[in-house]
């Protein structure tokens, strides 16, 4: 059994697998990774291998209690990749874009697929069917872009996302909504005609933790999986243990 993990600027995610089959998927505060992980193993005694995946550097004590149960591998850019990875500046690709293309790569082999991740950012990550990664775009997630609004301006209020019932705001909130709901769309349906005319019988993944607001959204078809970036981190592990 594999244990993933993958640590957030403020969340932990926890994933128990059996091969390719994931058994579990758990998420906690940060603060309480310690009594987590110690939950996790009396639960699931038979986990012998783990990988940790980190927005930022992996604690000592992260690692350390980790690795008083079971063979840790901490996800770096020297962690060795099923694909070629053809980014110009591979020492500043994030784990969660490393992990994203990862997943691609075994999604559908010999085939060009894009990733779309709806996170902080929106990430788009591209793998050709060469099975080359050959990079993508970032551009501000659903909750900055909201946040971008009220702090840089003096009367526009911070608001929760919200699904427009008309593309015509009547009101500020109403507009405010319309721009970043609508603006997403346009944005995902203008990038995924922009890779489908360059690759041939492009296959869309669309995941991350605010995939939901748009998978029925978009006028091109696209695949939701919102397990996708712990699927790679577990494609990973196994492949690093080789």
């Amino acid at each position: 059994m594999n244990l993933v993990i993958d640590i957030g600027n403020t969340l932990v995610k926890y994933a128990v697998f059996n091969k390719q089959r994931l058994l579990m998927e758990q998420r906690s505060e940060q603060q309480l990774y310690v009594s987590k992980i110690k939950e996790l193993f009396e639960i699931y005694p038979k986990i012998e291998h783990a990988i940790i995946s980190s927005v930022g550097d992996v604690g000592k004590k992260q690692f350390e209690v980790l690795s008083l149960f079971c063979k840790v591998h901490i996800l770096s850019h020297k962690s060795k990749v099923p694909f070629k990875n053809s980014y110009a500046t591979p020492q500043s690709l994030g784990m969660d874009r490393i992990a994203l293309a990862t997943a691609a790569f075994y999604h559908k082999p010999k085939a060009n697929t894009l990733v779309i991740d709806m996170g902080t950012c929106i990430t788009y990550d591209i793998i050709n069917s060469g099975g080359e990664y050959l990079g993508g775009a970032i551009s501000p997630g659903l909750h900055m872009r909201y946040k971008a609004m009220h702090q840089q301006t003096k009367k526009l209020p911070l608001l929760e996302p919200e699904i427009p019932l008309d593309f015509i705001g009547n009101s500020t909130a109403n507009s405010m909504h319309n721009g970043v709901i609508q603006g997403i769309c346009h944005e995902l349906d203008g990038a995924i005609d922009q890779y489908k005319n360059r690759f041939e019988h492009l296959t869309v993944i669309l995941t991350g933790g605010d995939s939901h607001f748009f998978a029925k959204r978009l006028k091109n078809s696209i695949f939701a999986n919102s397990k996708f970036l712990l699927e790679g981190l577990n494609y990973l592990l196994e492949y690093n243990k080789q």
